[in-house]
């Protein structure tokens, strides 16, 4: 088990290391200067911005030195926020974001669950076609689409929820419907296919046949080998849900790492966009890492080596 998790654990730093150099090489090769704006510094005060973000070294060295910045946990200063560092920034607008998504993973996995097995339980019947009717709709309507209508819909004529803000707990039903959505209909048809696949296995008739009770059957065998293409997608989803947010927390005025990832973008801060572009991969990475670990808790068919027991 050790050797796995550390075997798991180095690609990880593999592809972080891959990530932060393809991250730190593209800023570079982007055309233009972060320093100019509607209003053009004079030479004497870009000279200095230049120095004090290393800009004047050679790239190879700023890169080396970026590299070591970031094993100590520090992204740099932030480009347009005067003073202010990245890290800094990170952690004073992620709190609202990591709210959000893990609101969104929770009703996502327990409704896409519940709606996956109610169809699975009906299979071509009324409940079934609801069912999957909701799930074409989740995967095909877009997030921001989805939080446009409902901000119409709800908030703008029925007035039950502000339009836009994050202040009370209501403000959270709406971003984390339009966010929800296309996981909840992904969890629903992932746990519909499986479990389907469960409920015919030879074991299952085998258990009905012995008279074991039909809730003991479905605890016991069903749910828990239904639900396992759900345990591999909860981890990338995870990290999608609480990354994907940037479009929904700048529809809904959240002050969420979403909406600073845009504005830098806006506002060529290039520190800031590296450093929350490696904050994100670094979540991705993490939450595959943990889904890797806890499948094979699982599912102990899985061996250490990465295949499946024949």
């Amino acid at each position: 088990m050790l050797r796995y998790v550390a075997s798991k654990f180095f690609y990880m730093l593999v592809s972080l290391f891959i990530l932060i150099s393809a991250t730190f090489f593209l800023m570079k090769a982007i055309p233009g200067d972060p320093f100019m704006g509607e209003k053009k510094p004079s030479p004497e005060i870009l000279a200095r911005l230049m120095e004090q973000y290393d800009l004047d070294k050679p790239v190879f060295q700023q890169y080396t030195k970026y590299l070591g910045n970031i094993i100590q946990g520090d992204f740099g200063l932030s480009m347009k926020h005067q003073g202010q560092s990245v890290t800094d920034i990170i952690v004073d607008t992620f709190g609202p974001s990591l709210r959000l998504g893990l609101i969104a993973i929770v009703v996502s996995v327990i409704v896409g669950v519940l709606l996956g097995m109610l169809a699975a339980l009906y299979h071509r019947k009324l409940i079934d076609n609801i069912a999957m009717i909701i799930s074409v709709l989740g995967i095909a309507v877009p997030s921001f689409v989805l939080a446009s209508m409902l901000q119409f819909v709800l908030a703008e004529k029925a007035g039950l929820f502000n339009v836009m803000g994050f202040d009370g707990p209501l403000d959270y039903v709406l971003p984390v419907m339009a966010l929800s959505a296309q996981p909840i209909a992904f969890i629903a048809r992932l746990t519909r296919s499986s479990m389907l696949e469960v409920l015919h296995s030879d074991y299952i008739k085998t258990a009905k046949a012995k008279g074991l009770n039909w809730f003991a059957i479905m605890f016991r065998h069903v749910i828990r080998n239904g639900i396992l293409p759900v345990v591999t997608y909860v981890g990338p989803m995870t990290a999608n849900i609480i990354t994907g947010s940037v479009v929904i927390e700048q529809i809904f005025g959240i002050g969420g790492i979403g909406k600073q990832f845009v504005e830098s973008i806006t506002n060529r801060d290039y520190t800031v966009i590296m450093g929350i572009t490696i904050f994100y991969g670094i979540l991705l990475m993490l939450a595959r890492f943990v889904t890797d670990i806890v499948y094979v808790f699982v599912d102990p068919r899985i061996k250490l080596s990465g295949g499946k027991e024949g």
